[in-house]
């Protein structure tokens, strides 16, 4: 529909170099030609220049001057799409999104088949969750654009995201038998893996397993492929199938413990001496995979375990493996297994440090220095773990004395002194440890880490400054790059402190970076679209849905709760009238004495 108000050619010459400016981001030369139309008496109060002013003043920065100039617009022309459009954009752009919907609904009566609008109003629907509006809209823009391929992807998204599958099957069939056969890109494979995730969230396993048969050879993710594969024929309870197909994955890479498990239900393994035959095998088919080397460990017991262990930790503390007590930690539930690791390690650190090999090993070549230094550092770990905190104390002691340069020992002792409950003690090594190599941004952040639990707040930040943007400091530069541990754990130095005000300020900025995060899933509406990112787009939509169950926000809104509720239960008391009243107290203290003297 045109305005009700519309521009002869010179001017409409002008809008639309408004428009164009606008578009290409050149606002000051959009704002010169707003000025020659509106410099013109006649159109000096026109609704579309002046709404499109302020969209451009909006852009500058200007926002109490954009609001005035769009307002004053949609008032001299309630009937423009483009002045409520604009509206629209104006509101989006403050976030206000509800607002936003109601200016492009409104629009949309005066233009009802505008595509930006439409479009517009699609992404502010997808934001808000608004699935049913969606739907409606992503239909009336698969109407007015049926060539386009994000029609037809948007509208088929809607309906799987309301869990209407059939119909978003239908529609992606379709859209299938539109294309060119033949031409098969990494996009077009993105869109054959989309299906077969909805037709999977269908429930149709049976259908999910010939769709992926049929289109396998277009798809360029084969592992993707093979491990779907697997996993439909197992559940299909096809286990010749998933067994042939988890043989290739092995082959493939024999280091995923995932293939392991999804083998032994193919071949229906349920005791543990069946699982420890499988490993076993496959230890011989591939030699040098450490996987199942680890697993059977999982499985054996006894002296069958004893032997596997012991071949396995001969191996690690060889060639000086530092997680090698993170690798095996799962096998602590069992306190048998526990007693065989301690007798066992033990007894690596009597025969290295007497003879320099391990028991039972070959007298004619050592073992490397460094194997006596690693079972130290094996033994530190496994006694903290058990709670024994001397013993580890005095392990590694041991393993510093023997190499005083290596930083992870420094850490460990740090750990250790952290899980006995000394925070100043564990700072103090971990501090240390920093020291010896200031390059280091895990022992660095590690450090700063250490300092907050200990309340030395200034200190933490100074440490964290080393790897933060040079003239900024490094608390604000933190918050820019939204490091949420440190201000978790800024926020509970503070509350320790008593510094109520602090706290809940660190709590407020966790919960503002979470409100970021979803904000700036705005940018995927349009991108994942256009570039057939379907899988990972919906599992962002639904990341997004429980984003606030995150580890970071549950610890900040604890904290700020808990403040909260101590100043419900003991209010600051306010300094100013606290002076006065002690004033008052002291000057009545003189006045007493005087009278009586």
């Amino acid at each position: 529909m045109p305005s009700s108000n519309p521009l002869p050619p010179k001017e409409n010459s002008l809008f639309k170099r408004i428009l164009k400016c606008y578009e290409y981001k050149l606002y000051k030369n959009g704002l010169k030609f707003a000025k020659q139309i509106l410099s013109n008496p006649k159109y000096a109060e026109h609704g579309e220049t002046l709404a499109m002013k302020g969209l451009t003043l909006n852009c500058l920065g200007r926002k109490e001057e954009a609001y005035e100039y769009v307002r004053r617009g949609l008032r001299n022309d309630l009937k423009s799409h483009v002045c409520w459009h604009v509206y629209g954009l104006l509101q989006r752009s403050d976030k206000k999104y509800d607002e936003a919907i109601k200016c492009f609904r409104n629009a949309l009566k005066w233009e009802k088949d505008n595509i930006q609008i439409l479009r517009d109003l699609s992404f502010l629907q997808i934001q808000m969750r608004d699935l049913e509006g969606y739907r409606d809209t992503r239909y009336q823009l698969f109407m007015l654009r049926p060539i386009q391929r994000v029609s037809w992807i948007g509208f088929a998204m809607a309906y799987h995201l309301l869990k209407d599958y059939d119909m978003a099957l239908k529609i992606l069939d379709s859209f299938r038998r539109t294309l060119i056969s033949g031409v098969y890109d990494y996009e077009h494979s993105e869109l054959l893996l989309y299906q077969n995730m909805v037709i999977q969230e269908s429930g149709n396993i049976e259908e999910a397993l010939n769709h992926l048969n049929e289109c396998k050879n277009q798809i360029c993710d084969k592992v993707y492929v093979e491990e779907t594969l697997a996993q439909l024929y197992l559940t299909l309870n096809k286990l010749d199938e998933a067994e042939c197909q988890i043989r290739n994955l092995l082959c493939r890479n024999p280091e995923n413990t995932m293939y392991y498990d999804m083998m032994q239900k193919a071949m229906k393994l349920e005791t543990d001496e069946d699982k420890l035959d499988l490993l076993i095998l496959c230890c011989d088919l591939y030699p040098r995979a450490l996987a199942p080397k680890r697993l059977i460990l999982n499985y054996s017991h006894g002296q069958g375990f004893e032997f596997e262990l012991n071949n396995y930790l001969k191996r690690g503390l060889r060639k000086g493996v530092p997680p090698l007590f993170v690798d095996i930690r799962s096998l602590y539930k069992d306190p048998a297994k526990v007693i065989i690791i301690q007798k066992l390690v033990e007894s690596y650190v009597q025969s290295l440090k007497n003879a320099g090999i391990f028991p039972d090993g070959n007298k004619i070549f050592r073992e490397p220095a460094s194997a006596l230094l690693w079972t130290y550092y094996f033994l530190a770990q496994h006694y903290d773990y058990l709670g024994d905190t001397s013993k580890a104390l005095l392990y590694i002691n041991q393993a510093i004395d023997h190499t005083p340069t290596l930083i992870e020992l420094f850490v460990t002792k740090g750990r250790i002194y952290k899980h006995a409950g000394d925070v100043y003690e564990a700072y103090k090594w971990v501090d240390e440890a920093q020291e010896l190599d200031t390059a280091d941004r895990y022992v660095n952040s590690k450090c700063a880490k250490y300092m907050l639990r200990a309340n030395l707040i200034k200190e933490a930040e100074e440490t964290c400054s080393k790897f933060t943007r040079e003239g900024v400091s490094a608390m604000e530069n933190l918050n820019e790059m939204q490091c949420m541990w440190f201000q978790t754990e800024c926020a509970l130095a503070y509350q320790r402190l008593g510094n109520w005000g602090e706290a809940l300020k660190k709590c407020y900025e966790v919960d503002r970076h979470f409100s970021e995060i979803i904000e700036d899933q705005f940018d995927f509406h349009t991108y994942c679209l256009r570039k057939m990112t379907l899988r990972s787009y919906v599992g962002l939509l639904r990341l997004e849905d429980v984003l606030r169950s995150h580890s970071f926000y549950r610890r900040a809104a604890i904290c700020a709760i808990n403040v909260y509720l101590r100043l419900h239960d003991k209010p600051l008391k306010d300094q100013k009238a606290e002076e006065e009243a002690n004033v008052g107290k002291f000057f009545v203290f003189i006045f007493s004495i005087s009278f009586f003297a």
